[in-house]
C-alpha cells in the first residue's frame, strides 16, 4: 500500500513526493524500495502488487522499474485502506482465487530482516488453508500514543512453526498515554503493525459480511479486472466508495482475527519525533544531525537536517528544535508534532499552499 500523503515529514515530504518515496533513513534506498527488497526475498517479484494514487504512478515506475506495469494498481482518489485492499483482493481473485496474500504498508522501518522473512513466510503458509485473518503484532517498548493496540486472548492460542499466535480480543486505535501505560502493564497488548496475511477467500468473505458497501462495489468488476475496461470501472467504484480503514471496517468486527507475535524490529517512523526517538547515532548533546557542514553552539536535543553539502548551517542556542532546510522551504520550529500540524493547517488556507 503506497498511496499515503505522509505530511508529517514536511517539508521533506510533499504532496507530490510523500514519505514512502524518500530516503529518510539515509541508507541510499527509499522506504518503498526497502519494502520491495524485503518482499522480493519472500515471493516472486512478479507477484508483488503496488496500490497507489494515480499521481504517484511515475514515481513507482522510477523507483521500482522491475514491477510489472499491470501490477501497479492506481487509485483515482484516496479512500483509506479498506477500498485499497478490496481493489487488490477482487483483482487477484479474478486471476487466482486460491492465492494467499500479505498486505503491507510501503513506508515502515524493519530491522532483523531474517526474522521478518521467517515470520511472514510462516504466516503465509498457515493462512493458505485457514479462514482466519492474521495480523502481525509488535511487542510495545513504551506507551506510544501514535500506534494502534491489539489485545490478545490468552486462552485461545497456538504455536505455529515456533511462532506464538493468539485470537484477537480487542483493537484500540491510538489511546491516550494513561491508557497506553495500562495496556503495557497488562502484558496483553501489542502494537498493530498494519501488516495482514490471509487467503483471498477468507478476506473476501469478511469484506462481504462486515463491509458490504465496499465489497458490493468491487464485486461488480468480475470479468472486467485485468482487462482494458478495468480503469474506467475503478474510477466509478472510487466515486461511490466510502473512505474507511480495514481496521475499522473489518478487523474490529470480525471474529476471525488472529495475531502473530513478531521478533523483528519495527517502526512506522511516522513523524520527525519518531525518527529522532529511534535514532541511535545522536551526538552527546542529544542532536540528530543529517548535514555535512555545520557549526553548532548551545544546540541540544534537536534535529538538524541539511541536504546541500556546500551549505554551512550555523545554529546557536536552541533546545528541542527542528531545523529542516529543503530547497524551497526552511523550517525552524519546536520539536513538537502539534506545532507542525498547526503550521500545515495554516499553509493549507494561505497562498503558501503550493509548498505542501
Amino acid at each position: 500500500m503506497a498511496g499515503g500523503a505522509g505530511s508529517r515529514f514536511w517539508p521533506m515530504s510533499r504532496n507530490a513526493r510523500p514519505k514512502q518515496f524518500l530516503d529518510i533513513l539515509g541508507v541510499g534506498r527509499t522506504f518503498i524500495q526497502l519494502t520491495y527488497d524485503r518482499f522480493a526475498k519472500i515471493v516472486p517479484v512478479e507477484n508483488i502488487l503496488i496500490v497507489t494514487s494515480e499521481q504517484y504512478a511515475d514515481l513507482i515506475k522510477e523507483q521500482l522499474p522491475d514491477i510489472l506495469p499491470e501490477n501497479i494498481l492506481l487509485e483515482p482518489y484516496k479512500r483509506n485502506t479498506a477500498p485499497c485492499i478490496a481493489y487488490a483482493t477482487y483483482k487477484l481473485f479474478d486471476k487466482n482465487p486460491d492465492a494467499t496474500v500479505v498486505v503491507a504498508p510501503s513506508d515502515h522501518m524493519i530491522t532483523g530482516e531474517e526474522n521478518f522473512c521467517n515470520t511472514i513466510s510462516c504466516a503465509l503458509q498457515h493462512a493458505s488453508g485457514s479462514k482466519e485473518l492474521f495480523t502481525i503484532g509488535i511487542k510495545p517498548t513504551r506507551p506510544d500514543t501514535n500506534y494502534g493496540y491489539i489485545q490478545i486472548n490468552r486462552q485461545t492460542n497456538r504455536i505455529i512453526n515456533g511462532h506464538s499466535s493468539y485470537a484477537v480480543k480487542t483493537f484500540t486505535e491510538k489511546p491516550n498515554e494513561e491508557l497506553a501505560k495500562v495496556f503495557i502493564e497488562t502484558g496483553e497488548f501489542f502494537w498493530n503493525s498494519g501488516i495482514f496475511i490471509w487467503n483471498l477467500r477468507a478476506i473476501k468473505a469478511e469484506l462481504e459480511d462486515h463491509l458490504p458497501e465496499v465489497a458490493t462495489l468491487f464485486a461488480k468488476g468480475a470479468g472486467l479486472y485485468n482487462t482494458p475496461r478495468e480503469k474506467d470501472f475503478i474510477v466509478k467504484v472510487y466515486d461511490n466508495s466510502p473512505s474507511i480503514s480495514i481496521d475499522y471496517g473489518v478487523m474490529e468486527k470480525t471474529s476471525r482475527a488472529w495475531i502473530f507475535l513478531s521478533n523483528f524490529g519495527w517502526s512506522d517512523v511516522g513523524t520527525w519525533n519518531s525518527l529522532y526517538d529511534r535514532s541511535v547515532d545522536k551526538t552527546p548533546e542529544g542532536n540528530f544531525i543529517k548535514a555535512s557542514n555545520t557549526l553548532l553552539r548551545g544546540v541540544t536535543n534537536s534535529i538538524i537536517w541539511e541536504k546541500d553539502p556546500e551549505k554551512l548551517l550555523v545554529v546557536r542556542g536552541l533546545d528541542n528544535f527542528m531545523v529542516i532546510d529543503e530547497k524551497d522551504v526552511l523550517l525552524i520550529c519546536p520539536h513538537d508534532e502539534k506545532v507542525l500540524k498547526d503550521i500545515l493547517a495554516e499553509l493549507a488556507i494561505e497562498e503558501q499552499s503550493k509548498y505542501l
